[in-house]
């Protein structure tokens, strides 16, 4: 026993719980042999008899350590290329080398290998374990394996959401010393969940192969607790223990010791007999009357040990977390404990840029969701996977509600309901998913997976009548689907994507919208699905994050395509500039979200980055959880939070005859009404002095949204020359605030003389700048070089790979703001509200014939797959003259477009004021070509459905 201390460790992985239990255990972390079966003959040859001469360190995969094969052009990867151009397109041929392939689709592994690989190991079993089962506990092993002891064979496994458990007969080994092999195979055969399933995709974790988690051999007593199942009833204040055992027991007892996790609370020991001859039995334990309830604002947590005893000698014990609480439906709402919720999401689909694989420890896990409650989040939904026991134990602990999802998008390489092999894993591996992790109350939605093709239908509506039978402890919907897809009709609530968006392509931004015309008239709740997905310029000096074995060569490739196209200085403030505008996108769509009565919640896609699918940059932390600059988690929560104070605007830019009036709104969801609240509110200017400011009656806020204060009413007639001011409301610590832009309706004569003014190229504007005139160019419905390019207010959606180059092309424009053409039309240096009667579906210039470091004063940020140069406004140098050109509509109705009126009016200022001095000299050829109707090289889609 001596030596057995050694190498034992008395802390037990117990599936259903986070406290391990006290037995003995042989861990098998650290060094293994190792060997790659290329071939597939490893099991005809018998390998399980042969020792392996390579060397690993497990819990890892092979690409942890730099084994497989590099990355090439012929990689069999697992992951749909839907755009495949970067094969094919002549501008990505340097990118196409040997030692220097760089893939734009997803992060690159150091290694790939996807395939069969054997595991060895030498154990030595002690003498106390003889006559003793023993269980070979593999906690995420990625995905089939197969488990020998010598020579025996001890079975196969597949799940990819739940531990690999294999029993040793106690009569099939002795004491001493055994080699243990294990088989795993990463490549999909006949059960094909989706190429693009988080599970397993390149898109995301990458098909790596490997052992992670726990890795363990342990005794167990020849009649044991196989599962514990617990279901609250707060009513009765009482828990429902469902308990099965792996054989009959006779003359049996058990013993149930609770008390609180993280708080003082011991409730007496409880003894109930086990009835004879039977596996299973159910237990009503009272919990006491001074019960603590499981939320997100209290997330109290109960252990509960249970002992087996026979004969009055215990034989096996197992821990549980667990919370008192109840998820239920009402209406189109969520309830927890009886109380409302709303739930604030984001979407996980296994984006851990270091390993790829999700972590198996509480830490990591407890940092992500801290993150998520820092950004006022308090619900993760898990895209076509299923994370391990501590994601579940690190959510229970910090309040929040979790979406679970089997591990198939059965899209694109399968379908679901053809009688394919996925239909009957999907339904033992939900099954597994309940039964490993249903007891935690962090756990309280799930769906089969994400947007399936095929016969789905009923097979769907039977997945989901099956599983509410089985589990009551939680809500369960058919899929999380897009609009195309069908309603599952018997589903507890809905997660689908119309009640999404910003419809702004052909009306001005406002804060009166919501989504209640989106929901379908569903009578249930219904939960945003994959909200956002406004993308944001890639920020490089991400790169050399990337220490792990997977690397960001995408971000590589984009960076070196910025520099090529004379770009590389403007990197951050390309990120800066977009990402202002995508968190100005997100909060106007989770206000939105907010303001809808029969919205249960969102999902965002996501909070964070998403590396696949052509790089999908549309979180606003990058796939580290790190912020990138742009927004702080404290900016973030003040539109996205338990309370949220909300005003009604008609529109953000006014004129100073107008009067500001919005309704004031407060949506609560702190689980309390805010007794006797009074709601303030107050105006500020640019440099944050207070104007205006005010208060309304003390009132009630219940729990919900749409609780109407007042209507506020601001003149605007102090204002004297245009500004941009923030209105502010607050209640109690929560405020939000909004800003707004005020123009002055009559404007003062400008004597244009020495300025002409053209709507395109020709002789006499030629003549004009030969003659030293000063010449405004209004290009807007003529530009050529550049009309390719389609530009909205908005930014692209995912990406314009993953799309196709699917309009809209640009993240955003920078704007040198601190240059007097704006010193009469107040701007930050990206484009704010008020510049979408600017930018919504105007034309863009491309400047790829002008001097390589000529900048442009509004610069739209091009897709990074393009990194065109382009421009909305520039000056130059030309002749004798000076050319100032714009390629947005400032001439059609000024009267109903007073900030197209006032940027007119500011850039005539300026043209007539001694700054405007242009520095560059181009030459006249190079603006005419802008205007060119000929042949130019664009994007070329080059799509096949295989690269």
């Amino acid at each position: 026993m001596k030596r057995l201390i050694g190498f034992c460790i008395v802390l037990t992985f117990v599936t259903s719980a986070c406290k391990q239990a006290d037995l003995p255990e042989l861990d098998l972390a650290g060094e293994w042999n190792y060997k790659l079966d290329i071939q597939e003959i490893g099991e005809k040859e018998k390998w399980f008899t042969t020792d392996f001469q390579g060397k690993v360190k497990l819990p890892g995969a092979l690409r942890d350590y730099n084994i497989g094969d590099e990355p090439t052009l012929k990689t069999d990867w697992t992951g749909s290329i839907y755009d495949s151009s970067w094969y094919f397109n002549p501008a990505m041929e340097k990118y196409r080398q040997p030692g220097n392939v760089k893939f734009p689709f997803w992060l690159t592994p150091v290694k790939h290998y996807k395939g069969i690989a054997w595991f060895q190991k030498e154990v030595e079993i002690p003498a106390s374990w003889e006559g003793k089962d023993m269980i070979v506990f593999l906690e995420r092993p990625h995905w089939q394996t197969t488990v020998w002891i010598d020579s025996l064979e001890i079975g196969s496994d597949n799940s990819l959401s739940s531990p690999h458990q294999f029993i040793i007969p106690a009569a099939t080994v002795s004491a001493g010393k055994h080699k243990l092999t294990i088989k795993v195979d990463n490549a999909i055969r006949d059960i094909d969940p989706g190429v693009n399933s988080s599970s397993l995709t390149d898109h995301t974790q990458g098909n790596w192969n490997g052992l992670v988690g726990v890795l363990k051999i342990y005794p167990v007593s020849n009649v044991r607790i196989d599962q514990l199942k617990l279901i609250p009833n707060l009513a009765n204040k009482s828990i429902q223990v469902d308990v099965k055992l792996n054989s009959v027991l006779s003359k049996g007892s058990l013993e149930f010791n609770i008390k609180g996790q993280n708080f003082d609370a011991q409730i007496a020991k409880i003894s109930k007999n086990w009835e004879d001859d039977k596996s299973s039995m159910t237990f009503e334990i009272s919990m006491g009357e001074a019960i603590k309830t499981w939320s997100e604002f209290s997330p109290d947590l109960y252990e509960m040990t249970v002992s087996l005893k026979e004969n009055s000698e215990t034989i096996d014990t197992k821990d549980v977390q667990f919370g008192m609480r109840e998820f239920t439906v009402n209406g189109k709402h969520f309830e927890n404990n009886g109380i409302p919720v709303f739930l604030r999401g984001t979407t996980e689909c296994c984006v851990f840029p270091l390993t790829g694989y999700p972590p198996t420890d509480k830490k990591e896990w407890t940092r992500i969701f801290n993150i998520c409650k820092d950004f006022g989040l308090n619900h993760m939904r898990f895209h076509s996977y299923c994370p391990p026991e501590a994601a579940f134990c690190a959510a229970d602990e910090a309040g929040i509600y979790l979406h679970v999802e089997g591990p198939s998008w059965a899209k694109y390489s399968t379908t679901l309901g053809d009688g394919k092999p996925i239909d009957d894993y999907l339904m033992k591996e939900t099954k597994r998913i309940l039964d490993t992790y249903g007891n935690h109350p962090s756990f309280v939605m799930m769906a089969y997976g994400n947007e399936p093709s095929g016969n789905y239908v009923p097979y769907l509506e039977n997945w989901v009548d099956h599983f509410k039978a089985y589990d009551s402890q939680r809500v369960f919907t058919g899929m999380s689907s897009g609009r195309s897809w069908a309603i599952i009709e018997n589903s507890d609530f809905i997660d689908r994507s119309p009640p999404r968006g910003l419809e702004w392509n052909n009306k001005q931004p406002e804060s009166v919208f919501d989504y209640n015309n989106k929901t379908e008239s569903q009578e249930r709740p219904y939960v945003t699905f994959e909200m956002g997905q406004w993308c944001v310029f890639p920020n490089f000096d991400e790169i050399e994050k990337y220490t792990g074995s997977l690397k960001a060569k995408n971000f590589e490739l984009f960076k070196e395509d910025l520099a090529d196209h004379h770009m590389a200085d403007l990197a951050d403030d390309f990120l800066m500039a977009s990402g202002k505008l995508q968190a100005s996108c997100y909060k106007q769509e989770i206000e939105a979200t907010l303001r809808t009565a029969n919205l249960a919640g969102f999902q965002l896609l996501s909070l964070n980055d998403f590396p696949g699918q052509g790089s999908a940059l549309v979180g606003v932390l990058d796939a580290f959880w790190d912020e990138k600059g742009y927004i702080t988690a404290n900016e973030f929560k003040r539109f996205c939070n338990e309370v949220v104070p909300l005003v009604c605007l008609p529109k953000f830019t006014f004129q100073d005859n107008e009067t500001l009036k919005a309704e004031v709104e407060i949506a609560n969801f702190s689980g309390n009404v805010l007794e006797n609240s009074t709601v303030k509110w107050k105006l500020s200017n640019k440099s944050a002095e207070m104007l205006k400011e005010g208060a309304f009656e003390p009132t009630s806020i219940p729990v919900g949204q749409n609780n109407k204060i007042a209507t506020l009413e601001i003149p605007l007639n102090f204002v004297e020359k245009a500004a941009q001011f923030t209105l502010s409301v607050s209640v109690g610590e929560y405020e939000n605030s909004w800003k707004i832009w005020v123009y002055p309706v009559s404007k003062s004569e400008i004597n244009k003389e020495n300025i002409v003014i053209f709507e395109k190229p020709g002789p006499e504007l030629e003549e004009a700048l030969s003659n030293g005139k000063s010449v405004l160019l209004l290009a807007a419905g003529n530009v050529e070089n550049g009309k390719d390019v389609v530009q909205y207010y908005v930014p692209a959606f995912w990406n314009t790979s993953w799309f196709r180059m699917r309009p809209p092309h640009t993240t955003g424009i920078l704007i040198q703001n601190e240059h007097p053409v704006f010193d009469d039309f107040p701007t930050e240096n990206y484009s704010d509200l008020q510049w979408w009667e600017i930018s919504n579906h105007q034309q863009v210039m491309n400047l790829e014939n002008f001097p390589v470091d000529f900048r442009p004063l509004v610069q739209p940020i091009d897709t990074w797959f393009m990194n065109r140069r382009l421009a909305m406004l520039f000056e130059a140098k030309v002749g004798n003259g000076k050319l100032m050109v714009c390629s947005a509509d400032l001439s059609t109705d000024l009267g109903q477009r007073p900030v197209a009126g006032q940027l007119k009016q500011s850039i005539l200022n300026y043209m007539k004021s001694d700054q405007f001095v242009p520095e560059t000299q181009i030459d006249y050829e190079v603006i005419e070509e802008l205007f060119e109707k000929k042949e130019r090289e664009g994007w070329k889609s080059y799509v096949r459905e295989d690269p």
